[in-house]
């Protein structure tokens, strides 16, 4: 690992620690709120003080660039793509972060299922060409504890895993004996972190996250941004700016890769 991944893997460990160090000694100082703000991306209005499940789900949408190395079978390639080259690949995909909350437990399940496409022709084979076609998914289930449930700042703590799956396929076409080559990735990281919620005014408020951990890679972090918006008692708007980093090595197989972009989405609370 380059001393510059070892030092955010710091920075971003001790934040986590800091988080759940000062989340329970200002549990201890100030009273909880009824009122106070415990969802994902939403003001847990009252979640704490009453034995019902409450559950909202998260929508969105995340216009992310990436850049870093990938490779496969000893051979790598720099990355570097902005967010409108990857939307131009964009074939379909399905991005929503769901949170069952009761009390001051917190059980948040963040899913995002991407797939991309490409096609190449080939210089010195012109009626030929190759389609590259690449799915990536990314779960991470998580369980959480509202360290502090104040009027003014709502903090949490969680901790859980995220897996990753990369496929990609390469065809010729038209096909040579219908064969096409596809190599798989897929790898578990534990991972550790926090979640800081403002309110700015009954209806706007402040959520900024984080997380970091290792396992199948040795490295994985994220940090997000974000201003949620109350348009209706259920429905929230919310937009801000998300980071996520992996560092994957083995077999052969490197995923050493930054996204970060614009990231829109819709909140409903059904509970």
């Amino acid at each position: 690992m380059s001393i510059g991944g070892r030092v955010w893997q710091g920075i971003l460990l001790s934040c986590a620690f800091g988080i759940f160090a000062c989340g329970s000694v200002l549990a201890e100082e100030m009273p909880a709120k009824a009122d106070a703000q415990a969802g994902t991306t939403a003001p847990a209005s009252g979640k704490a003080a009453d034995d019902n499940w409450h559950v909202n789900t998260n929508v969105y949408l995340w216009f992310a660039g990436m850049h870093g190395t990938v490779g496969a079978d000893g051979f790598e390639a720099s990355v570097h793509a902005s967010a409108s080259d990857v939307l131009s690949k964009f074939n379909i995909g399905f991005m929503d972060t769901t949170e069952f909350q009761k009390k001051r437990f917190v059980i948040p399940v963040d899913i995002m299922w991407v797939k991309l496409s490409d096609d190449k022709s080939i210089p010195f084979l012109p009626d030929y060409s190759v389609k590259a076609k690449v799915t990536q998914t990314i779960f991470t289930p998580k369980v959480g504890y509202v360290l502090l449930d104040h009027e003014k700042l709502n903090v949490q703590g969680n901790v859980g895993i995220r897996y990753w799956h990369l496929g990609t396929t390469l065809e010729l076409n038209p096909q040579i004996a219908g064969h096409s080559l596809y190599s798989p990735s897929n790898w578990v990281d534990v991972v550790a972190g926090g979640k800081f919620t403002i309110p700015l005014s009954p209806k706007a408020y402040v959520t900024i996250l984080g997380d970091a951990g290792a396992g199948g890679a040795n490295l994985d972090y994220q940090v997000a941004g974000l201003l949620s918006y109350k348009i209706k008692p259920k429905w929230q708007l919310f937009g801000g700016w998300r980071y996520l980093d992996v560092d994957y090595q083995s077999g052969g197989t490197v995923n050493d890769v930054a996204q970060s972009g614009l990231l829109l989405g819709v909140t409903y609370i059904f509970k």
